[in-house]
């Protein structure tokens, strides 16, 4: 099992210095990964990014939530092409850096919808995802559907729309859970966990407030038990937002209106503690 942190910790900044200040700002914390976000994979420097994952050690991982013309849960075809090249140029990206995950909101456009997805919007998105992984898979990444709040699509917002997303499509397309979605949707923090244990592939940590962990309403007790009692040994990533560090659209997308934190340094650090911490706890009760 892999300790992570999204790359939105560290840095708004994506070119190449941005993205080497990253990655060694995440093996300083203790991590084993970084996630890196790929709102714009024709921009990402791959080679760069390859080269400091190198030198720290570090895996990677990547993430992106697409847009209103990338939205491939329309039922406009111009829409849902555009958002198909860009998943792919995303498994471009992370095929060179031998990256193993492509997770995020990579089923629908990341915003606030005014109306309920359609069916024929839904079976959209699961053609195109559907598609991606499979070539994907031959890179040897594994794609995961994120489960969100309602604020940030209206197709998948619980861990039952999910199991029920991707059933046509295993075991190519897993789960990919948020606690801090998830303390939105779902009923209980134990449960989701359960109900979609055969098809969990990624999971995102994150506090109710966006902050440090541990000073919010999540039930990380409950959700790090359930995770030992289906065996999960997937990735774990933190993730956080501070407009101190996210840039001016993505601040408006993510709705950062109030700064939990400036210091991504010692934000990170305190996350990696907290997490091993959970992780340590649990093994413990092998034994007893």
């Amino acid at each position: 099992m892999r300790i992570g942190c999204h790359g939105l910790v560290w840095t708004g900044d994506y070119d190449a210095a941005g993205i080497r200040r990253a990655v060694a700002q995440t093996r300083e914390a203790g991590f084993d990964l970084i996630e890196f976000p790929l709102m714009d994979p024709a921009t990402f420097d791959a080679t760069a990014a390859r080269a400091a994952l190198d030198e720290h050690g570090l895996d990677a991982t990547g993430s992106l939530g697409l847009s209103a013309p990338t939205d491939i849960s329309s039922e406009d075809p111009a829409r849902v092409r555009a958002g198909e090249e860009l998943l792919n140029r995303a498994v471009d990206v992370l095929a060179e850096l031998g990256a193993e995950h492509l997770c995020g909101v990579i089923y629908s456009a990341m915003q606030k919808y005014l109306e309920p997805a359609t069916a024929r919007g839904i079976a959209n998105s699961q053609e195109v995802i559907g598609r991606v992984a499979g070539r994907a898979a031959e890179a040897g990444i594994s794609v995961s559907v994120e489960v969100t709040n309602r604020y940030e699509s209206n197709v998948l917002n619980t861990a039952r729309q999910a199991r029920e997303f991707v059933a046509g499509l295993e075991p190519s397309v897993g789960v990919h859970l948020d606690t801090y979605h998830m303390n939105i949707e779902e009923p209980s923090m134990f449960a989701p966990v359960l109900e979609t244990a055969d098809q969990l592939r990624y999971v995102h940590i994150g506090e109710s407030h966006r902050g440090y962990l541990g000073t919010g309403s999540v039930d990380f007790a409950g959700f790090f038990k359930a995770l030992h009692q289906v065996g999960y040994d997937g990735p774990i990533v933190f993730e956080s937002f501070s407009s101190a560090v996210v840039s001016p659209t993505l601040t408006s997308a993510l709705g950062i209106w109030r700064n939990l934190w400036e210091d991504g340094a010692e934000l990170g650090a305190h996350a990696n503690t907290f997490i091993r911490g959970q992780l340590a706890a649990n093994a413990s009760l092998r034994h007893h």
